[in-house]
């Protein structure tokens, strides 16, 4: 395909999974695209200290990951020839889940590639090195964005160390947390955007184990869901490469994971069910176990600003910060870099929209965050403790999750339905189709139907 150049240079800050499908992107209309990163960038898929996350269980949906192997053609080749194990939904996953221990297994035709996330960035930033208007600088920290005199451009970026101002058409902020943008926000005298915070401050525990053949599960994944309000206690289990496993436990609040292993196995006994238990007894731990709190969901609604600073674009977890328990947030960011493709492809062809790019991103960004953040936040309110305004129907939608449920246990199309909106390739628009909504009404409990 052939792009248009629309300007000399651009800066990416972060090079973290959106940072570098931003710079992938970039590519093909910049002439120069520079990576920043404060980190030391490792040499082999290892993690590293700016993704303190890093070292937990990560999932990519099989939307994100389709959006990968739009960007980086031959992604999910790249992936098998390192180590990632496929894994088809709903067959090979055992989902336990209130009601259903387990959840029906079948084969719906989705296959998702189980990896650790510093083999998913390793593997994504071999790929961006390799264009050759892509250059990394590490060991640099962004202190500030630079903006023109009226505060309506971005003009470059300020960085620890330097004389003078690195220079750029567009500045895309990457970053964890999006201080950046928000501090230039206020430096010009723009109101920053409104948030929507959801607190469930739950605390994670992980480790990398090993299992010897005889103590092999007929599955290749595990979730064990909590009965709730009683308990917030968790697990998630996947291969990962090197013929290795990965656990991920937690609770909420007070119910938080202890730090060492056999504490840690100690504390799967706990759970709803016995699974995990079982098959940790029989594990070698590979790693010591990692921690991390994770406080609270937030979502930063640019789309609701009526003017934006053009030549910055923040994306990713800049945007949006999803529970990640629910396994969203790098298949988003791959998404929204789709889409930052196909809005400078339209740029390319007609370049008085420039000045528009960031108000349709943001439009553009919010479409695809509503499906998982509302899949998060409905199952998030149900326990008591979580923090932030519950939705007045609160006690409907729940209603309808489980009736929705029960009905995909009876129904193959309808569990397949759920499932394709659950791995990010369809919204949550889907569950209104008059025929399915009227069967999953017939299910719900009189007084949450009415």
């Amino acid at each position: 395909m052939t792009h248009t150049t629309k300007g000399q240079a651009a800066i990416v800050v972060g090079a973290g999974i959106a940072g570098l499908c931003a710079a992938r992107v970039l590519a093909d209309h910049f002439e120069r695209v520079t990576v920043l990163e404060r980190d030391s960038l490792p040499s082999s898929a290892s993690a590293r200290p700016g993704v303190p996350q890093g070292r937990h269980a990560h999932a990519l949906s099989v939307g994100g990951q389709r959006a990968l192997e739009q960007l980086f053609p031959g992604f999910e080749n790249d992936l098998v020839l390192a180590g990632a194990v496929p894994v088809r939904s709903g067959l090979d996953v055992r989902v336990e889940r209130p009601g259903y221990d387990p959840y029906p297994r079948r084969d719906v035709g989705l296959t998702a590639m189980a990896a650790s996330r510093a083999l998913i960035e390793f593997l994504l930033r071999r790929r961006v090195e390799q264009h050759p208007a892509v250059s990394f600088r590490t060991g640099c920290r962004v202190l500030a964005l630079d903006a023109s005199a009226a505060g309506d451009r971005v003009t470059g970026v300020r960085c620890d160390g330097a004389d003078a101002a690195d220079a750029a058409d567009l500045v895309i902020d990457a970053t964890g947390g999006g201080e950046l943008t928000l501090a230039l926000l206020q430096a010009i005298g723009q109101p920053p955007p409104e948030r929507t915070t959801i607190g469930i401050d739950r605390g994670y525990a992980s480790v990398t184990f090993e299992l010897p053949s005889y103590a092999r599960p007929d599955w290749k994944g595990l979730i064990t869901m909590p009965l709730v309000p009683e308990s917030s206690r968790s697990v998630l289990i996947f291969p990962t490469e090197g013929d290795r496993w990965i656990m991920s436990t937690g609770g909420r609040h007070d119910d938080q994971p202890p730090h060492s292993w056999p504490a840690i196995v100690e504390y799967l006994r706990g759970l709803r069910t016995q699974t995990a238990f079982e098959t940790l007894r029989a594990a070698t731990n590979v790693s010591e176990p990692a921690h991390f709190l994770f406080r609270a969901s937030e979502w930063r609604h640019y789309e609701r600003l009526t003017g934006f600073p053009c030549g910055l674009l923040p994306i990713g977890d800049a945007i949006c910060v999803f529970n990640p328990v629910y396994g969203q947030g790098m298949s988003v960011a791959a998404q929204e870099a789709r889409l930052l493709q196909d809005l400078l492809a339209r740029v390319a062809q007609s370049p008085p929209t420039m000045p528009r790019l960031a108000l349709d991103f943001f439009a553009g960004a919010a479409a695809l965050i509503d499906s998982p953040w509302v899949s998060a936040a409905v199952p998030d309110f149900a326990h008591p403790q979580t923090r932030g305004d519950r939705p007045a129907d609160l006690a409907q939608r729940l209603a309808f999750v489980s009736a929705l449920l029960r009905l995909g246990a009876e129904d193959a199309l309808v569990h397949r339905l759920t499932l394709e909106v659950v791995q990010l390739l369809k919204p949550r628009s889907a569950y209104q189709e008059p025929g399915l909504l009227a069967r999953v009404r017939a299910l719900m409990v009189p007084s949450a139907a009415g």
